[in-house]
């Protein structure tokens, strides 16, 4: 027979307390802020702020059933015309949060990297400032530190950084080996015996169709980053949403709208998924941001490149490179971030590292002394 004295009840209400804190850490509810990076992989400005551009719909090169193109998203009124391609955005950002990018209203954003693309720009984006000799897309080791790798050193955050992209090179961007934190990426599946939704996304991703060798399908990115925010309630998410961009360099805009509508419908999922779990619910900050603009004539949209990428291609037919390329925005939405919605400025892709951290309450200059500075209008 168990007693039921006072002390016997006393040690049983602190063996209880002590399993629930820390044998179950995840589910602990840590009153401080968490953070969900987001990358959409080249998408431009002009189709964020202004909708979908009547001058790619009708160019045969790019889109093969124009008519239904224009019926599903073209109309004559810009504001109409961006809310039906970026419904999330204009109406839950806008109202809540801030944007900041449409350079036909006085609000810049651009990266500082001398080379206009992927590793390059998502360098930037992680450890707050550009590095030149990061100069190709190829699997390298980056020596820089991220910002998440700053975090997942820290207590509080220590094995609660968690990064999920569709394109395969992230480990290397982020040094998965050196900063010791899991990034699920590519065709690359997760344990197996964690839940049921993992195992059906295992399954799927198996069968779904690989239509780039090196970048997943993004819905199978967006499902296993759901279930880690289920099941392990990461304090920080970065999750790297990687379609626009090939389809962009496949030359078809109607696929590149299309995918760009439906990450705007997976960032409408995955906000309502932080509000419905009290763990995130109301302290947890979304910024939103792309790694490289495109084109911004019908013969650049394809492409992205600066002057000297062009020049280190030896492409003699580009001395310009292609202009508006370096041109990116971002949108922000939290407990810490001013609901202004567009906001006037000149900002750079390096400074999202450093607003990163101090969105969190944390000190950029003492963790990242590197990095550039806060982007100070966009916080409470």
């Amino acid at each position: 027979m168990i007693s039921n004295s006072p002390e016997v009840r006393y040690v049983s209400a602190f063996v209880l307390v002590w399993l629930c804190v820390f044998h179950h850490p995840v589910r602990a509810q840590d009153p401080s802020l968490n953070l969900v990076l987001v990358t959409l992989d080249g998408v431009r400005w002009q189709e964020v702020f202004a909708g979908i551009d009547l001058d790619l719909i009708e160019d045969n090169r790019y889109s093969h059933n124009p008519e239904l193109l224009k019926a599903t998203y073209w109309r004559e009124d810009r504001d109409e015309r961006r809310r039906l391609l970026f419904p999330f955005f204009w109406s839950t950002i806008a109202s809540e949060g801030v944007l900041i990018g449409d350079r036909n209203q006085g609000s810049y954003m651009e990266v500082t990297n001398p080379w206009w693309f992927s590793y390059p720009g998502y360098n930037e984006i992680l450890t707050g400032r550009a590095d030149p000799a990061i100069d190709s897309n190829d699997r390298i080791w980056n020596e820089n530190v991220t910002f998440l790798e700053v975090l997942n050193g820290m207590p509080g955050f220590n094995t609660r950084v968690q990064a999920f992209g569709s394109w395969d090179v992230f480990p290397y961007i982020i040094n998965s080996q050196r900063a010791r934190l899991p990034v699920n990426v590519g065709f690359t599946a997760l344990p197996p015996a964690a839940t049921e939704q993992i195992r059906w996304l295992n399954k799927v991703a198996a069968v779904a169709p690989r239509l780039w060798t090196t970048v997943r399908l993004d819905f199978i990115t967006h499902g296993y980053a759901l279930e880690a925010l289920d099941n392990r309630q990461p304090r920080v998410i970065y999750i790297a949403y990687g379609e626009t961009d090939d389809f962009a360099h496949d030359r078809h805009y109607d696929r590149y709208i299309d995918a760009a509508h439906r990450t705007d419908r997976m960032l409408k999922d995955l906000w309502n998924h932080l509000q419905a779990d009290p763990f995130y619910r109301n302290r947890t900050i979304l910024i939103i941001t792309t790694d490289h603009g495109r084109g911004n004539t019908p013969e650049g949209w394809p492409h992205h490149a600066s002057p000297g990428a062009m020049a280190k291609a030896e492409r003699q037919d580009a001395p310009d490179g292609v202009p508006g390329s370096d041109q990116i925005w971002l949108a922000a939405v939290g407990p810490t971030i001013h609901s202004h919605g567009l906001i006037q400025g000149h900002w750079k892709q390096s400074q999202v590292a450093a607003t990163a951290l101090a969105s969190l309450g944390l000190d950029p200059e003492r963790l990242m002394p590197q990095a550039a500075q806060v982007m100070s209008q966009l916080l409470r």
